[in-house]
């Protein structure tokens, strides 16, 4: 087992997923002073989902699972506030929650993914299927959505992934695909929400 690693920590209402971009507004000083710390070293912090609570203030519930955010872009503004772009880079476990001063840390241990199985590669097309299908009924019903004539990348790993931040998913659904260990599993979950997604879409257009 890899040794545990020290990380910055970011709770925040969303879940953010490996090669995904993103972008922060940093206004609460105790995230000001992770900012510049991360800036300063490694540029890596995580992000977990908040389970219960808020982002401001402290005393919420954490998710034990996240992803390492890598900061590619920093502006800081004349009154202290920041606005990062960062992309998520690799799973974590956290191990054991450090003191929240003067920002959240943790001991986590990085997530190893299971090996692609054989079926991937047909559990991605079908993904990809169901994706672009439910994308067009949002765009018919007047939701905002990206072009249905979306593509996927070829590898697996990378087409789950991407259709978990494409998908009309909750923050919830979001943390379930996170915490799957390998792609198969991640695309097989993902076409079970994209297929009761596209029922429900398909319900409320036959309603009108």
């Amino acid at each position: 087992m890899a040794p545990a690693r020290c990380l910055p920590m970011f709770p925040l209402g969303t879940v953010l997923v490996p090669s995904a971009h993103l972008p922060l507004h940093i206004f609460e000083l105790r995230y000001r002073a992770l900012a510049q710390d991360c800036l300063a070293g490694d540029r890596e912090f995580g992000v977990v989902l908040i389970e219960r609570g808020s982002e401001v203030g402290g005393g919420d519930v954490r998710f034990g699972v996240g992803t390492v955010a890598r900061i590619i872009q920093a502006v800081e503004l004349p009154d202290g506030r920041w606005l990062l772009d960062s992309v998520g880079t690799e799973r974590f476990r956290v191990q054991r929650w450090l003191e929240d001063d003067p920002y959240p840390r943790a001991e986590v241990e990085r997530l190893a993914e299971e090996p692609t199985g054989p079926g991937a590669g047909d559990l991605r097309g079908d993904v990809e299927r169901l994706l672009r299908h439910v994308l067009a009924l949002q765009v018919e019903l007047g939701f905002p959505a990206p072009a249905a004539t979306i593509e996927l990348d070829d590898d697996p790993a990378v087409a789950a992934y991407q259709a978990a931040v494409l998908s009309p998913l909750g923050p919830m659904d979001t943390q379930r695909l996170l915490e799957e260990p390998g792609a198969e599993g991640r695309l097989r979950l993902l076409a079970e929400l994209l297929d009761d997604a596209r029922d429900l879409l398909a319900r409320r257009m036959s309603e009108g």
